[in-house]
Protein backbone atom coordinates (compact mmCIF):
# COMPACT_ATOMS: atom_id res chain seq x y z
CA UNK A 1 0.00 0.00 0.00
CA UNK A 2 1.38 3.42 -0.98
CA UNK A 3 2.15 6.21 1.46
CA UNK A 4 -0.45 8.43 -0.23
CA UNK A 5 -3.16 6.10 1.02
CA UNK A 6 -1.77 5.94 4.55
CA UNK A 7 -1.08 9.63 5.17
CA UNK A 8 -2.70 12.90 4.20
CA UNK A 9 -0.81 15.18 1.87
CA UNK A 10 1.76 17.25 3.74
CA UNK A 11 2.20 14.65 6.51
CA UNK A 12 4.54 12.41 4.58
CA UNK A 13 8.16 12.78 5.70
CA UNK A 14 9.90 15.41 3.62
CA UNK A 15 6.70 16.84 2.16
CA UNK A 16 6.25 20.63 2.22
CA UNK A 17 3.01 22.52 2.43
CA UNK A 18 2.48 24.99 -0.43
CA UNK A 19 0.57 28.11 0.62
CA UNK A 20 -1.81 29.71 -1.92
CA UNK A 21 -0.49 32.63 -3.89
CA UNK A 22 -1.00 35.94 -2.10
CA UNK A 23 -1.18 34.37 1.38
CA UNK A 24 1.73 34.48 3.80
CA UNK A 25 2.61 31.75 6.29
CA UNK A 26 0.95 32.53 9.69
CA UNK A 27 3.16 33.56 12.57
CA UNK A 28 2.48 31.34 15.62
CA UNK A 29 3.53 31.09 19.25
CA UNK A 30 4.89 27.57 19.56
CA UNK A 31 5.55 25.56 22.74
CA UNK A 32 9.08 25.72 24.11
CA UNK A 33 9.30 23.28 27.00
CA UNK A 34 13.03 23.53 27.61
CA UNK A 35 13.06 27.19 28.60
CA UNK A 36 13.52 28.02 32.29
CA UNK A 37 11.52 30.43 34.47
CA UNK A 38 12.24 32.11 37.74
CA UNK A 39 9.03 32.06 39.78
CA UNK A 40 8.55 34.32 42.78
CA UNK A 41 5.56 33.47 44.96
CA UNK A 42 4.16 34.17 48.39
CA UNK A 43 3.07 30.98 50.14
CA UNK A 44 0.28 32.82 51.91
CA UNK A 45 -1.33 33.63 48.58
CA UNK A 46 -1.29 30.14 47.04
CA UNK A 47 -4.57 29.15 48.72
CA UNK A 48 -7.77 31.22 49.11
CA UNK A 49 -8.67 32.89 52.44
CA UNK A 50 -11.53 30.43 53.06
CA UNK A 51 -9.46 27.28 52.40
CA UNK A 52 -9.97 24.35 54.75
CA UNK A 53 -6.22 24.20 55.46
CA UNK A 54 -6.36 27.70 56.97
CA UNK A 55 -9.35 26.76 59.11
CA UNK A 56 -7.64 23.60 60.38
CA UNK A 57 -4.48 25.51 61.26
CA UNK A 58 -6.41 28.23 63.09
CA UNK A 59 -8.27 25.64 65.18
CA UNK A 60 -5.16 23.58 65.99
CA UNK A 61 -3.31 26.72 67.10
CA UNK A 62 -5.88 27.12 69.88
CA UNK A 63 -5.01 23.70 71.33
CA UNK A 64 -2.27 22.76 73.77
CA UNK A 65 0.70 21.05 72.09
CA UNK A 66 2.99 20.81 75.12
CA UNK A 67 2.85 16.99 75.17
CA UNK A 68 4.06 16.89 71.57
CA UNK A 69 6.96 19.20 72.44
CA UNK A 70 7.95 17.43 75.68
CA UNK A 71 10.12 14.69 74.04
CA UNK A 72 12.09 17.26 71.98
CA UNK A 73 15.61 17.52 73.43
CA UNK A 74 17.08 20.33 71.32
CA UNK A 75 16.56 23.77 72.90
CA UNK A 76 17.84 27.32 72.70
CA UNK A 77 21.52 27.46 73.56
CA UNK A 78 22.14 23.77 72.82
CA UNK A 79 23.69 22.04 69.83
CA UNK A 80 21.67 20.17 67.27
CA UNK A 81 19.25 20.77 64.43
CA UNK A 82 15.98 22.47 65.30
CA UNK A 83 12.98 20.15 65.53
CA UNK A 84 9.94 20.47 63.26
CA UNK A 85 7.00 22.23 64.87
CA UNK A 86 4.56 19.46 65.94
CA UNK A 87 1.63 21.62 64.79
CA UNK A 88 2.90 21.31 61.21
CA UNK A 89 2.98 17.51 61.30
CA UNK A 90 -0.34 17.26 63.14
CA UNK A 91 -2.04 19.61 60.69
CA UNK A 92 -0.56 17.75 57.73
CA UNK A 93 -1.94 14.45 59.01
CA UNK A 94 -5.44 15.64 59.92
CA UNK A 95 -5.77 17.65 56.72
CA UNK A 96 -4.45 14.70 54.71
CA UNK A 97 -6.89 12.30 56.37
CA UNK A 98 -9.72 14.75 55.73
CA UNK A 99 -8.80 14.31 52.05
CA UNK A 100 -8.41 10.52 52.30
CA UNK A 101 -4.59 10.40 52.55
CA UNK A 102 -3.42 7.65 54.93
CA UNK A 103 0.10 6.77 53.74
CA UNK A 104 3.13 8.80 54.81
CA UNK A 105 4.80 8.49 51.38
CA UNK A 106 1.71 9.92 49.66
CA UNK A 107 1.50 12.73 52.21
CA UNK A 108 5.18 13.61 51.78
CA UNK A 109 4.72 13.76 48.00
CA UNK A 110 1.73 16.08 48.37
CA UNK A 111 3.85 18.34 50.60
CA UNK A 112 5.99 19.07 47.56
CA UNK A 113 3.27 19.28 44.90
CA UNK A 114 -0.03 20.47 46.43
CA UNK A 115 -0.50 24.12 47.41
CA UNK A 116 -2.54 23.40 50.56
CA UNK A 117 0.10 21.06 51.99
CA UNK A 118 2.88 23.44 50.96
CA UNK A 119 1.07 26.22 52.82
CA UNK A 120 0.74 24.09 55.96
CA UNK A 121 4.43 23.16 56.10
CA UNK A 122 5.42 26.76 55.31
CA UNK A 123 8.78 25.97 53.72
CA UNK A 124 9.75 23.35 56.33
CA UNK A 125 10.85 20.09 54.72
CA UNK A 126 8.99 17.08 56.15
CA UNK A 127 10.06 13.60 55.04
CA UNK A 128 7.89 10.49 54.82
CA UNK A 129 9.85 8.84 57.63
CA UNK A 130 9.30 11.83 59.92
CA UNK A 131 5.57 11.77 59.20
CA UNK A 132 5.44 8.01 59.70
CA UNK A 133 7.10 8.24 63.11
CA UNK A 134 4.93 11.16 64.22
CA UNK A 135 1.74 9.24 63.45
CA UNK A 136 2.47 6.46 65.96
CA UNK A 137 4.74 8.07 68.60
CA UNK A 138 2.29 10.49 70.24
CA UNK A 139 -0.72 8.53 71.47
CA UNK A 140 -1.29 10.43 74.78
CA UNK A 141 -0.72 13.79 73.06
CA UNK A 142 -3.23 12.94 70.31
CA UNK A 143 -5.76 11.92 72.94
CA UNK A 144 -5.24 15.21 74.78
CA UNK A 145 -5.79 17.24 71.60
CA UNK A 146 -8.85 15.13 70.75
CA UNK A 147 -10.37 15.79 74.19
CA UNK A 148 -9.49 19.48 74.14
CA UNK A 149 -11.25 19.98 70.81
CA UNK A 150 -14.40 18.39 72.26
CA UNK A 151 -14.24 20.76 75.23
CA UNK A 152 -13.99 23.76 72.90
CA UNK A 153 -16.90 22.60 70.75
CA UNK A 154 -19.01 21.87 73.81
CA UNK A 155 -18.21 25.29 75.29
CA UNK A 156 -19.41 26.92 72.07
CA UNK A 157 -22.71 25.08 72.27
CA UNK A 158 -22.08 22.94 69.19
CA UNK A 159 -22.45 19.56 70.94
CA UNK A 160 -25.43 17.93 72.62
CA UNK A 161 -23.67 15.41 74.83
CA UNK A 162 -26.89 14.02 76.29
CA UNK A 163 -27.41 11.57 73.41
CA UNK A 164 -24.65 9.23 72.17
CA UNK A 165 -24.59 6.30 69.71
CA UNK A 166 -21.91 3.61 69.83
CA UNK A 167 -20.94 1.04 67.22
CA UNK A 168 -18.02 -1.24 66.38
CA UNK A 169 -16.02 -0.92 63.15
CA UNK A 170 -13.95 -3.90 61.99
CA UNK A 171 -10.87 -2.63 60.19
CA UNK A 172 -8.64 -4.90 58.12
CA UNK A 173 -5.28 -5.44 59.81
CA UNK A 174 -1.92 -5.04 58.10
CA UNK A 175 -1.36 -8.80 58.06
CA UNK A 176 -2.28 -11.70 55.81
CA UNK A 177 -4.36 -14.73 56.70
CA UNK A 178 -1.35 -16.92 55.93
CA UNK A 179 0.67 -15.29 58.72
CA UNK A 180 -1.37 -17.11 61.42
CA UNK A 181 0.34 -20.20 62.85
CA UNK A 182 -0.20 -22.66 65.67
CA UNK A 183 2.10 -22.84 68.67
CA UNK A 184 4.34 -25.72 67.42
CA UNK A 185 4.84 -23.97 64.08
CA UNK A 186 5.71 -20.70 65.81
CA UNK A 187 8.26 -22.46 68.03
CA UNK A 188 9.94 -24.01 64.97
CA UNK A 189 10.08 -20.63 63.26
CA UNK A 190 11.52 -19.02 66.38
CA UNK A 191 14.27 -21.64 66.63
CA UNK A 192 15.13 -21.19 62.95
CA UNK A 193 15.19 -17.39 63.31
CA UNK A 194 17.51 -17.56 66.32
CA UNK A 195 19.82 -19.98 64.53
CA UNK A 196 19.95 -17.70 61.49
CA UNK A 197 20.68 -14.69 63.72
CA UNK A 198 23.64 -16.48 65.31
CA UNK A 199 25.05 -17.49 61.91
CA UNK A 200 24.75 -13.95 60.57
CA UNK A 201 26.36 -12.53 63.72
CA UNK A 202 29.37 -14.83 63.30
CA UNK A 203 29.64 -13.87 59.64
CA UNK A 204 29.38 -10.17 60.45
CA UNK A 205 32.15 -10.33 63.08
CA UNK A 206 34.39 -12.44 60.85
CA UNK A 207 37.49 -10.34 59.95
CA UNK A 208 37.56 -11.90 56.47
CA UNK A 209 34.17 -10.37 55.63
CA UNK A 210 34.51 -7.26 53.47
CA UNK A 211 32.98 -3.92 54.37
CA UNK A 212 30.16 -4.04 51.82
CA UNK A 213 29.38 -7.65 52.63
CA UNK A 214 29.41 -6.81 56.36
CA UNK A 215 26.80 -4.09 55.84
CA UNK A 216 24.55 -6.49 53.92
CA UNK A 217 24.96 -9.18 56.59
CA UNK A 218 24.17 -6.64 59.32
CA UNK A 219 20.95 -5.72 57.54
CA UNK A 220 19.91 -9.36 57.26
CA UNK A 221 20.81 -9.93 60.90
CA UNK A 222 18.65 -7.01 61.97
CA UNK A 223 15.73 -8.36 59.95
CA UNK A 224 16.18 -11.82 61.47
CA UNK A 225 16.18 -10.36 64.99
CA UNK A 226 13.02 -8.37 64.29
CA UNK A 227 11.34 -11.48 62.91
CA UNK A 228 12.33 -13.44 66.03
CA UNK A 229 10.90 -10.70 68.23
CA UNK A 230 7.59 -10.84 66.34
CA UNK A 231 7.49 -14.62 66.75
CA UNK A 232 8.07 -14.26 70.50
CA UNK A 233 5.21 -11.76 70.73
CA UNK A 234 3.02 -14.13 68.72
CA UNK A 235 3.80 -16.96 71.14
CA UNK A 236 2.88 -14.66 74.03
CA UNK A 237 -0.53 -14.07 72.37
CA UNK A 238 -1.38 -17.79 72.15
CA UNK A 239 -2.49 -18.08 75.83
CA UNK A 240 -4.69 -14.98 75.36
CA UNK A 241 -6.35 -16.54 72.31
CA UNK A 242 -6.87 -19.78 74.24
CA UNK A 243 -8.42 -17.87 77.17
CA UNK A 244 -10.75 -15.98 74.80
CA UNK A 245 -11.88 -19.28 73.28
CA UNK A 246 -12.56 -20.71 76.74
CA UNK A 247 -14.67 -17.67 77.62
CA UNK A 248 -16.73 -18.01 74.42
CA UNK A 249 -19.97 -19.97 74.18
CA UNK A 250 -18.52 -22.52 71.76
CA UNK A 251 -18.25 -26.14 72.79
CA UNK A 252 -14.78 -27.52 73.38
CA UNK A 253 -15.13 -29.84 70.41
CA UNK A 254 -15.94 -26.85 68.14
CA UNK A 255 -12.90 -24.78 69.13
CA UNK A 256 -9.98 -24.60 66.75
CA UNK A 257 -6.41 -24.82 67.93
CA UNK A 258 -5.32 -21.24 68.82
CA UNK A 259 -3.21 -19.40 66.27
CA UNK A 260 -1.39 -16.06 66.22
CA UNK A 261 0.03 -13.91 63.44
CA UNK A 262 3.77 -13.67 62.94
CA UNK A 263 3.27 -10.33 61.14
CA UNK A 264 0.98 -8.54 63.61
CA UNK A 265 0.71 -10.68 66.77
CA UNK A 266 -2.01 -8.53 68.36
CA UNK A 267 -4.55 -8.75 65.51
CA UNK A 268 -7.26 -11.43 65.39
CA UNK A 269 -9.35 -13.07 62.69
CA UNK A 270 -12.80 -11.42 62.81
CA UNK A 271 -16.05 -11.63 60.94
CA UNK A 272 -16.21 -8.61 58.63
CA UNK A 273 -19.18 -6.62 57.33
CA UNK A 274 -19.37 -8.70 54.14
CA UNK A 275 -19.59 -11.96 56.12
CA UNK A 276 -16.00 -13.05 55.44
CA UNK A 277 -13.30 -13.70 58.05
CA UNK A 278 -10.04 -11.73 57.91
CA UNK A 279 -7.31 -10.41 60.26
CA UNK A 280 -8.70 -7.21 61.75
CA UNK A 281 -9.12 -4.89 64.73
CA UNK A 282 -12.38 -3.78 66.32
CA UNK A 283 -12.54 0.03 66.52
CA UNK A 284 -15.23 1.22 68.93
CA UNK A 285 -16.72 4.59 67.94
CA UNK A 286 -19.08 6.76 70.04
CA UNK A 287 -20.82 9.55 68.11
CA UNK A 288 -22.89 12.51 69.33
CA UNK A 289 -26.29 12.27 67.64
CA UNK A 290 -26.92 15.97 66.92
CA UNK A 291 -23.69 17.32 65.42
CA UNK A 292 -22.40 13.86 64.33
CA UNK A 293 -19.10 14.49 66.13
CA UNK A 294 -17.03 11.52 67.36
CA UNK A 295 -16.73 11.84 71.15
CA UNK A 296 -15.09 8.53 71.98
CA UNK A 297 -12.86 6.02 70.22
CA UNK A 298 -11.18 2.83 71.37
CA UNK A 299 -9.46 -0.19 69.82
CA UNK A 300 -9.67 -3.85 70.78
CA UNK A 301 -8.73 -7.17 69.21
CA UNK A 302 -11.96 -8.87 70.33
CA UNK A 303 -14.31 -9.45 67.42
CA UNK A 304 -17.64 -9.14 69.29
CA UNK A 305 -19.12 -5.94 70.72
CA UNK A 306 -20.58 -7.48 73.88
CA UNK A 307 -18.96 -6.01 76.98
CA UNK A 308 -17.73 -2.77 75.37
CA UNK A 309 -20.64 -0.52 76.28
CA UNK A 310 -19.54 -0.19 79.93
CA UNK A 311 -15.90 0.82 79.15
CA UNK A 312 -17.06 3.43 76.63
CA UNK A 313 -19.61 4.86 79.09
CA UNK A 314 -16.89 5.09 81.75
CA UNK A 315 -14.59 6.80 79.24
CA UNK A 316 -17.26 9.32 78.26
CA UNK A 317 -18.14 10.03 81.89
CA UNK A 318 -14.49 10.68 82.69
CA UNK A 319 -14.03 12.81 79.56
CA UNK A 320 -17.27 14.79 79.65
CA UNK A 321 -17.74 14.97 83.41
CA UNK A 322 -21.14 13.31 83.29
CA UNK A 323 -22.57 10.28 81.45
CA UNK A 324 -25.00 10.83 78.57
CA UNK A 325 -28.73 10.60 79.29
CA UNK A 326 -29.59 8.39 76.31
CA UNK A 327 -27.41 5.75 74.69
CA UNK A 328 -28.02 3.96 71.39
CA UNK A 329 -26.37 0.60 70.58
CA UNK A 330 -27.16 -2.36 68.36
CA UNK A 331 -27.98 -5.88 69.44
CA UNK A 332 -24.34 -6.95 69.68
CA UNK A 333 -23.85 -4.82 72.80
CA UNK A 334 -26.90 -6.10 74.65
CA UNK A 335 -26.50 -7.96 77.93
CA UNK A 336 -28.31 -7.61 81.25
CA UNK A 337 -25.18 -6.58 83.19
CA UNK A 338 -24.42 -3.69 80.82
CA UNK A 339 -28.00 -2.40 80.95
CA UNK A 340 -28.07 -2.57 84.77
CA UNK A 341 -24.77 -0.70 85.07
CA UNK A 342 -25.93 1.97 82.62
CA UNK A 343 -29.23 2.40 84.50
CA UNK A 344 -27.30 2.80 87.77
CA UNK A 345 -25.59 5.84 86.21
CA UNK A 346 -28.88 7.30 85.01
CA UNK A 347 -28.35 6.32 81.36
CA UNK A 348 -31.38 5.25 79.31
CA UNK A 349 -30.31 2.55 76.87
CA UNK A 350 -32.01 2.09 73.50
CA UNK A 351 -31.15 -1.30 72.03
CA UNK A 352 -33.16 -4.04 70.30
CA UNK A 353 -34.51 -6.85 72.49
CA UNK A 354 -33.39 -10.26 71.21
CA UNK A 355 -36.00 -12.79 70.19
CA UNK A 356 -36.65 -15.48 72.83
CA UNK A 357 -36.21 -19.15 72.06
CA UNK A 358 -39.90 -19.69 72.69
CA UNK A 359 -41.62 -17.78 69.89
CA UNK A 360 -44.88 -17.71 71.83
CA UNK A 361 -43.31 -15.46 74.52
CA UNK A 362 -43.53 -11.69 74.09
CA UNK A 363 -39.96 -10.41 74.07
CA UNK A 364 -41.05 -7.04 75.48
CA UNK A 365 -42.89 -8.54 78.44
CA UNK A 366 -41.22 -8.32 81.89
CA UNK A 367 -39.53 -11.43 83.26
CA UNK A 368 -39.25 -12.52 86.87
CA UNK A 369 -35.56 -13.45 86.57
CA UNK A 370 -34.58 -10.02 85.19
CA UNK A 371 -33.72 -6.90 87.18
CA UNK A 372 -35.93 -3.81 87.32
CA UNK A 373 -33.65 -1.92 84.90
CA UNK A 374 -33.68 -4.79 82.38
CA UNK A 375 -37.47 -5.11 82.51
CA UNK A 376 -37.83 -1.35 82.03
CA UNK A 377 -35.62 -1.64 78.95
CA UNK A 378 -37.74 -4.50 77.59
CA UNK A 379 -40.98 -2.58 78.08
CA UNK A 380 -39.50 0.67 76.76
CA UNK A 381 -38.33 -0.89 73.49
CA UNK A 382 -41.84 -2.18 72.86
CA UNK A 383 -43.26 1.35 72.65
CA UNK A 384 -43.67 3.21 69.37
CA UNK A 385 -41.76 6.21 70.74
CA UNK A 386 -38.67 4.09 71.47
CA UNK A 387 -38.83 2.48 68.03
CA UNK A 388 -38.91 5.88 66.36
CA UNK A 389 -36.01 7.17 68.47
CA UNK A 390 -33.97 4.06 67.82
CA UNK A 391 -34.12 4.69 64.07
CA UNK A 392 -31.64 7.53 64.66
CA UNK A 393 -28.94 5.02 65.73
CA UNK A 394 -28.33 3.62 62.24
CA UNK A 395 -28.24 7.09 60.73
CA UNK A 396 -25.67 8.33 63.24
CA UNK A 397 -23.52 5.31 64.10
CA UNK A 398 -23.45 3.72 60.65
CA UNK A 399 -22.89 7.15 59.12
CA UNK A 400 -19.82 7.70 61.31
CA UNK A 401 -18.49 4.25 60.37
CA UNK A 402 -19.02 4.93 56.68
CA UNK A 403 -17.25 8.28 57.03
CA UNK A 404 -14.23 6.69 58.72
CA UNK A 405 -14.10 3.76 56.34
CA UNK A 406 -14.78 5.65 53.11
CA UNK A 407 -13.70 9.29 53.42
CA UNK A 408 -10.86 8.74 55.91
CA UNK A 409 -9.88 5.41 54.29
CA UNK A 410 -9.85 3.58 57.61
CA UNK A 411 -10.67 0.36 55.73
CA UNK A 412 -7.17 -1.17 55.87
CA UNK A 413 -4.64 -0.21 58.50
CA UNK A 414 -1.14 0.95 57.48
CA UNK A 415 0.27 0.15 60.96
CA UNK A 416 0.48 -2.85 63.31
CA UNK A 417 -0.29 -3.26 67.00
CA UNK A 418 -3.06 -1.97 69.28
CA UNK A 419 -1.19 1.18 70.32
CA UNK A 420 -0.39 2.28 66.76
CA UNK A 421 -3.88 1.40 65.53
CA UNK A 422 -5.34 3.63 68.25
CA UNK A 423 -3.13 6.51 67.05
CA UNK A 424 -4.47 6.06 63.51
CA UNK A 425 -8.02 5.96 64.85
CA UNK A 426 -7.51 9.15 66.85
CA UNK A 427 -6.10 10.98 63.81
CA UNK A 428 -9.04 9.84 61.67
CA UNK A 429 -11.54 10.88 64.35
CA UNK A 430 -9.77 14.22 64.82
CA UNK A 431 -9.93 14.87 61.06
CA UNK A 432 -13.64 14.03 61.05
CA UNK A 433 -14.33 16.33 63.99
CA UNK A 434 -12.39 19.21 62.45
CA UNK A 435 -14.41 18.89 59.24
CA UNK A 436 -17.63 18.90 61.28
CA UNK A 437 -16.41 21.85 63.36
CA UNK A 438 -15.68 23.95 60.27
CA UNK A 439 -19.09 23.05 58.82
CA UNK A 440 -20.92 23.89 62.06
CA UNK A 441 -19.13 27.24 62.34
CA UNK A 442 -20.13 28.04 58.76
CA UNK A 443 -23.80 27.38 59.60
CA UNK A 444 -23.85 29.58 62.71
Amino acid sequence: MSQELLFHAGEVEGAKHEWPRGRCKPRLLVANRVQRFMKVEDLDSVIPPNARARAFWAILERLDHSEFEAPIKVADGTKGRSAIDPKIQLCLWVYGMSEGVVHASELAELCEMHDAYRWIRGGVHVSARTLRDFRVDHGPALLRVFNELLVIMSGEGLLDLESIAQDGLRVRANAGAGSFHREPSLEKRLAAAKELTQELEKKRTDPDTGKRKREEVARKEREARQFAERIERALAEIPKVRAAQAASHKKKSERREPRASSTDPECRVMRMADGGFRPAYNVQVATETKARVIVGIGVTNVGGDSGFMQPMLALLENRLGTPPKTYFVDGGFVNAEAIDQAAAKGVTVYAPVPDPRDTSVDRHAPRLEDSVATNEWRCRMGTEEAKQRYKKRAEVAEGANADLRGLRRLDRLPVRGLTKVLCCGLLAALATNLVRYVSLLAMT
